[in-house]
C-alpha cells in the first residue's frame, strides 16, 4: 500500500502508486495529456518524477535532465492560490533557482490564478495538445481530408493488412518494430529521441500492469505498426505511443486510422498530444485538423 507523502515531503513516483494517483487524476478530469499515472510513469527516466500532497492537492516534481527543477500544477478542486504560492516559494529556497516555475499549467488553474495578477503567465506553444473529433480520425470524411483518404487508399493498393488488438503475447515483436524505428531515427544520438524509446519501452515492458489499450498492424504477416493509449477523460482518449517503420509509406497514417476506428469508437474526442515543436511532426498534426488545442501555460511568481 501506498504512504502518503505530506509536503514538503516528496517520494519518487512508482508503480505501486498506481492506483491512488489514477484516481485523483480521474476525479480532476484532466484535458491535457500529462494526467494520468501511465503517462508520468513511462517517462520517469526522463523528468524523474517525485510526488506529495499538500493537503487536499496533488503536487508533482520534475528533474529532466534538459530543464531546471520545476512543478507540476497541483491537482485537486478549484481554490489553488494558496498552494501555487507555497509551493513555488519552497522550490526557490530549495534549489536556489531565481525565477521557479510551475511548467505546463492546463488553462483551468490559470483562470484560478488570473484574477490575483500575482504570476507571470506564459504559454507553451510547443506543448499544446491537438485534440480531434474521433469520428473525424476514423472516417476522414469531406474535401478535407480527400488527400488521406487517396494516401491510404494507395497503400491498400500495394499492401494487405490486418488490424489486431494488442496482448501480452505481441510484446516481443512490439520491442522488434521499436529497436527497428530506434535504429532508423539513430535515436541514440538524440538525448530526447533516446528518452522516447525509454517511455515505449516501459509501456511496453508493464503491458499487463499499466492496463493501456493497444493495437497492431501486419503487413504480410509481419508486425510493422504499433500504438497504446487510454481515456484521459469520460470523453477523450489519449495516445500516448504510435510506432511505425518509418520506411513504409502511410505507416502511420494507417495505424492512427485503424487505432481510432479499432480502439476508440466510444470516445467523443482524442488527444494526440503534442508536437515539442517539432516541424514536421506539427505540420502532421494539423494535416488532421483539430478541433481544438488543448493550451499549455508556464506560470512563474512576480518578484
Amino acid at each position: 500500500m501506498t504512504q502518503t507523502p505530506q509536503f514538503p515531503d516528496f517520494k519518487i513516483l512508482e508503480l505501486k502508486d498506481q492506483n491512488m494517483i489514477h484516481d485523483i487524476f480521474w476525479q480532476y478530469q484532466p484535458v491535457t495529456s500529462e494526467w494520468t499515472f501511465n503517462n508520468q510513469y513511462i517517462w520517469w527516466s526522463f523528468y524523474k518524477y517525485k510526488w506529495t500532497m499538500y493537503q487536499d492537492w496533488f503536487l508533482m516534481l520534475c528533474e529532466p535532465f534538459d530543464d531546471n527543477p520545476h512543478l507540476l500544477q497541483p491537482i485537486g478542486p478549484p481554490g489553488r492560490l494558496e498552494v501555487v504560492q507555497k509551493s513555488l516559494e519552497w522550490l526557490k529556497q530549495e534549489t536556489g533557482i531565481a525565477k521557479p516555475f510551475i511548467n505546463k499549467a492546463d488553462e483551468r488553474l490559470v483562470q484560478e490564478l488570473l484574477p490575483t495578477s500575482l504570476f507571470e503567465i506564459e504559454e507553451e506553444r510547443d506543448h499544446f495538445d491537438y485534440v480531434y473529433h474521433a469520428e473525424d480520425l476514423i472516417e476522414l470524411k469531406g474535401r478535407k481530408y480527400q488527400k488521406k483518404r487517396n494516401h491510404l487508399n494507395r497503400f491498400l493498393r500495394h499492401y494487405s493488412f490486418e488490424y489486431k488488438p494488442m496482448t501480452i503475447n505481441d510484446i516481443p515483436e512490439c520491442m522488434d518494430v521499436l529497436k527497428k524505428w530506434c535504429d532508423t531515427r539513430e535515436c541514440e544520438k538524440n538525448p530526447r529521441m533516446h528518452a522516447e524509446f525509454q517511455a515505449v519501452y516501459e509501456s511496453l515492458l508493464n503491458f499487463d500492469l499499466l492496463h493501456m489499450t493497444g493495437g497492431l498492424i501486419y503487413i504480410n504477416g509481419q508486425l510493422e505498426a504499433f500504438a497504446m493509449g487510454e481515456m484521459l477523460n469520460n470523453e477523450t482518449a489519449v495516445i500516448h505511443v504510435e510506432k511505425a517503420d518509418p520506411k513504409i509509406p502511410e505507416m502511420f497514417a494507417l495505424i492512427n486510422q485503424q487505432f481510432a476506428a479499432n480502439a476508440w469508437s466510444q470516445a467523443k474526442y482524442i488527444n494526440r498530444e503534442q508536437d515539442l515543436g517539432a516541424e514536421g511532426l506539427r505540420k502532421a498534426k494539423l494535416s488532421y485538423y483539430p478541433v481544438k488545442m488543448e493550451k499549455k501555460f508556464r506560470v512563474y511568481a512576480k518578484e
